[in-house]
């Protein structure tokens, strides 16, 4: 039986367990009962209480480009899809920030992130961005961001029930929270500050352009559009990624003429049947030509698209007060170098910028 299918009541006994289970593991390293492994290099860690995408990757990303443009040797360490080992190849988050970065920033892949990150440190790797790193408690982190959803700050229950990973009381481990899409949500600030006195800053996802995708794949592909012209046209948009319904929404407020929809699980590879469906769906809806997110186009590897028309949309991080954020983040690094390593404290941040 799929999980999915089932009502929330139904699950809910299990998260009884579950949360016990969470906040033993937490009480554990937090004890020092547990330890985590540390790098020798500053690991800052993006991460979030629930699952399903609140942005991770184009936060990541963000912070990788500014550590390069600060002429640091930085890396993302990612899990990639399901903890594999072969590499990026297997990831499609993982393709996605190699082709994003172009070599400035390097990317190492496996559910192992210290190993990753000690074989970069021999490559000469100072800085790491922990992907997905808030639940990753054995690797040590020099800067914990949380981000939060907006549109569904808490996930509800905890899993299976619902969709959080975690106690809210876990945000008090956070150092830096973001709320993102929004610029202002004040309801979801007086929550947070139940649990956590650190600072909040805003962002959003925002377009960056959209691309044909080439016959090659994604990173053949065949320039920007047109955008102006795209919103000109109707288009059916599917995706496989951890909130669609979050870029359901992205897709009317950046005013695309969307004339159906299709959503498959997080980090669905297409085969060809699904690509000749959406096809046909597609001209059922009236539409004439297809529009997903830039990590599906990675997971259309080896999909025939024919004479179909498929667009993909690159996303950018705006990042309010993004020089405050910054230095919010670089604060807390240096209130940690000041400590002795393996000793930090992780008390509650004072409350910056809000």
């Amino acid at each position: 039986m799929n999980p999915e299918t089932i009502p929330g009541w139904a699950l809910w006994p299990l998260t009884i367990p579950y949360g016990a289970v969470t906040r033993l593991r937490s009480g554990l390293y937090s004890a020092g009962i547990l330890r985590p492994k540390r790098l020798d290099g500053v690991v800052i860690s993006v991460g979030n209480l629930t699952v399903g995408g609140t942005g991770k990757t184009p936060m990541a990303l963000w912070i990788a480009e500014r550590l390069a443009s600060e002429g640091k040797r930085a890396a993302i360490l990612t899990r990639g899809y399901k903890g594999g080992s072969g590499g990026a190849d297997t990831s499609d988050e993982a393709q996605l920030m190699r082709a994003r970065l172009g070599g400035r920033v390097e990317v190492g892949v496996g559910a192992d992130r210290f190993t990753s990150g000690r074989e970069l440190e021999k490559q000469g790797v100072g800085w790491f961005v922990l992907d997905d790193g808030f639940q990753h408690m054995q690797l040590a982190r020099d800067v914990d961001i949380v981000l939060i959803d907006a549109t569904n700050p808490f996930g509800g229950q905890l899993l299976p029930a619902g969709r959080r990973r975690e106690p809210r009381s876990a945000l008090g481990r956070a150092d830096v929270i973001t709320i993102m899409r929004s610029s202002r949500a004040l309801a979801v600030e007086t929550a947070i500050r139940r649990d956590s006195n650190a600072p909040v800053f805003y962002a959003r996802p925002e377009l960056a352009s959209i691309r044909k995708l080439a016959a090659d794949g994604p990173r053949a592909a065949a320039g920007n559009a047109d955008v102006q012209a795209i919103r000109e046209r109707k288009l059916f948009a599917f995706c496989g990624i951890g909130n669609p319904a979050a870029f359901w929404a992205d897709l009317k407020r950046w005013n695309l003429n969307i004339t159906g929809r299709k959503f498959y699980r997080d980090h669905h590879r297409y085969t060809q049947s699904d690509f000749d469906g959406l096809a046909r769906e597609a001209g059922a809806a009236g539409a004439n030509a297809l529009v997903c997110t830039e990590k599906d186009a990675f997971n259309l590897a080896g999909v025939r698209t024919d004479e179909t028309e498929v667009y993909y949309c690159v996303i950018s991080l705006c990042v309010d007060r993004e020089e405050e954020f910054w230095r919010s983040v670089m604060n807390v690094l240096e209130g940690r170098k000041a400590a002795p390593r393996g000793d930090e404290p992780r008390t509650r941040s004072a409350i910056q910028g809000c």
